[in-house]
């Protein structure tokens, strides 16, 4: 069967055609052709959009703004996003980064969505025509979304507020076995005072730990205050199977990593 490829000018056109029984929309590629590639014939035709905002970076008074078409490797090298830079190397190699798109990485299934889970202990917000959300309420619905995701947002954490770490089997590129974002707030005496905790492969998309971050505030970083974080770590999960791990195995070790994360 023939793929058609429709390009559009406009987040408008390309929403109303996307309306359309087996259209998917294009952005950079990595899961949508290669599912083609492999014989996925529920897609007769793709959707891309050249308006230029969905490439666009901003970056001003501490907020972020990230086009749905902005690429891993984009933000890996701006200067003003160092911070973020390891959640996007995460994302495959390079040639991978180079494709793979901020609104693509927001639909990737598990263990894809490195990014994203960074983006959901960020508490950042995902912007479409009709308006915005917060990534947590995308999340929930994204198996039912039918418009073009345009942005995301949120505010550029500092440096020592925010960890991310991906596990994988094979360096340097390997599919997650986990990945873990955190954005921590500390009192003067390095007591916690708010967390998000974001983990990847620890269900079909990523998800917070809430009963972890309520464990950690009023902590500090020692091995022992974060022991009952680590403990409740896996309240709530439902980690996924596949050939790099097996979901008893991802919730065997996801609180050796989050301690790990933790303690820097």
């Amino acid at each position: 069967m023939s793929l058609a490829l429709q390009t559009f000018s406009s987040v408008k056109d390309a929403n109303a055609a996307l309306q359309a029984a087996g259209t998917r929309y294009l952005g950079g590629g990595t899961l949508v052709v290669r599912a083609a590639n492999e014989g996925d014939v529920s897609v007769s035709s793709l959707i891309r959009v050249t308006e230029p905002t969905l490439s666009a970076i901003s970056v001003s008074g501490g907020k972020v703004r990230l086009g749905a078409s902005v690429t891993m490797a984009a933000i890996a090298r701006h200067p003003e996003l160092a911070t973020l830079a390891p959640a996007a190397r995460a994302v495959g190699g390079p040639a991978i980064r180079n494709m793979a798109t901020v609104g693509g990485n927001l639909f990737a299934p598990a263990p894809y969505g490195d990014f994203t889970v960074a983006l959901l202990a960020l508490d950042a917000s995902v912007a479409a025509e009709a308006g915005e959300m917060p990534i947590e309420t995308f999340l929930a619905g994204r198996d039912t979304s039918r418009a073009v995701v345009t942005a995301v947002s949120f505010s550029l954490p500092k440096a020592e507020s925010f960890r991310f770490l991906k596990v994988s089997r094979v360096k340097p590129k390997g599919v997650s076995v986990l990945s873990i974002a955190a954005h921590l707030q500390f009192a003067t005496d390095g007591t916690v005072t708010s967390a998000r905790i974001a983990l990847g492969c620890m269900a079909d998309r990523p998800i917070r730990a809430k009963a972890a971050e309520e464990a950690l505030l009023g902590c500090k970083l020692t091995s022992e205050e974060i022991a009952p974080a680590l403990a409740a770590a896996a309240e709530g999960i439902s980690p996924i199977t596949d050939p790099i791990a097996s979901a008893w195995y991802r919730a065997e070790v996801l609180p050796v990593h989050l301690g790990r994360l933790l303690l820097g």
